[in-house]
Formats: structure tokens, sequence, C-alpha cells
């Protein structure tokens, strides 16, 4: 039983954060060194410099330098969708999930098609255990890009926090019709199929995780799963 906890404990694994995007010059960060060497007095009202280096800084784990970057930028151009984005993506990796709602409600009010801007609110909100609002904002992402099959995923794990076990298959199903090599939705569908009694369906499926690569099914299955299977 222990271990059979722990296994299903490993369904809580979401797909992160969507990356941050760059929608600026490119040859500003080209010439970086140089940049950082002149007066920042310069490029006051250059939103683009701010961007860039506020890119670079998240990029290289300084969140806190990345974010008070994309404020400047915001400052001079409050209607930036992506600096909010990209500020709430940094605020997110600081854990700061209050703070990066806010950024994400603010790039989707500018942009509504907003893709990402609404499957990170979607994590954010899962991490704050709103998992209602989670499957709502991965919804209106899968809405924009049907496509989007991390999203199906992220939404499965939501609706099996709320005990929606069928749900949570049919999303899994579906970011498998979408990418047959997700291994980790195999791996929750298996779990879920073993909530509702299905546990041929749940073997089965932990196999073709185990297939694919997934370390931690494989590890479970050498010591209790295997047996368990076999009883099947």
């Amino acid at each position: 039983m222990k271990k059979r906890t722990a296994f299903i404990g490993a369904i809580l694994s979401l797909i992160s954060f969507g990356q941050p995007l760059f929608n600026k010059t490119s040859a500003v960060l080209s010439i970086t060194g140089f940049l950082l060497s002149v007066s920042e007095k310069v490029y006051a009202g250059d939103d683009s410099y701010y961007f860039d280096r506020a890119f670079e800084k998240g990029e290289q784990g300084d969140h806190y330098g990345a974010i008070s970057d994309y404020t400047k930028v915001i400052e001079i151009n409050p209607q930036d969708s992506v600096a909010f984005y990209n500020r709430g993506w940094n605020k997110g990796n600081l854990k700061d999930y209050y703070g990066a709602i806010s950024d994400y409600n603010k790039a989707v009010e500018i942009n509504p098609q907003y893709e990402n801007a609404y499957y990170n609110r979607g994590i954010a909100k899962y991490e704050l255990k709103d998992y209602y609002g989670a499957i709502s904002d991965y919804t209106k992402a899968i809405e924009i890009n049907p496509k989007n099959n991390d999203a199906y995923y992220n939404r499965g794990i939501a609706k099996y926090e709320l005990k929606d076990y069928y749900g949570a298959i049919s999303d899994y199903t579906k970011a498998i019709e979408i990418n047959p090599k997700a291994e980790m939705a195999y791996n929750n569908r298996g779990v879920s199929k073993r909530k509702i009694g299905d546990d041929k369906g749940g073997c089965d499926d932990y196999k073709k995780a185990i297939s694919l690569g997934n370390k931690v099914t494989e590890k479970w299955f050498k010591t209790d799963g295997a047996a368990w299977c076999r009883n099947m």
C-alpha cells in the first residue's frame, strides 16, 4: 500500500510553464556586452533594450532582475502583452503564483487569444489548488489551439484532483492522440483507469509508458507492478 500510494503520487507531474517569448530585435541581444557598458539614460524610452536584457536575465535564472526590467518595459509600453506574460513567467518560477496570475490576467486582457498566457495561468491556479480555475484556463488554451497536448495532459491532472477520473482519462487519451509518445499521459491514464476499476487497462498503459522510457513506472514495475499485472 505504501509503494502504491507513492506511485500514484507521481501523477502530479505537471508539464511546466511555457517558455518566455522573445519578440524584440535580435540585434540587441547580439551586442549585449556593448549595450550594458552604456548609460541606461540613453535607453530610457527604449523598451526593446529593457526587454532584451530582461529576457537574457530570465534565461540565466535571474528572475528578480528580469521582473525588474520587464516592469520598466511595461512602464514605457503598458500595452505590451508579451512583457506581462514574460514577467508572469518569471514570477511563476519564483513561486509567486498570485503575482503570475495577475500578469497573465493583464496579458489576456490585452490579447484575448494569448494561448500561452491561459496555459501558464492554468498552471499557477493549479499550484494554488484552484483546480476548477485551472481547468477553465486549460480549456481556453485548447479552444485557441486544439493541438495543445500539454494543455490536455495538465487538464487531466486537474480533473484527477477533483476525482473526475473519466474526465481525466478522456484528456490523457486526447493528449496521446496528439502525441503518441506522451509517456506520462500513458502513465497517468493507467493510474486513472485503476481508480475506476479498469485494472487491465491500467496495466496496459503502464507497460506502454515503460516502453516509451518512463523510468518512474519502470522502477515501480520491477517491484510491485509486474506481480500485480500478472494477476489481472
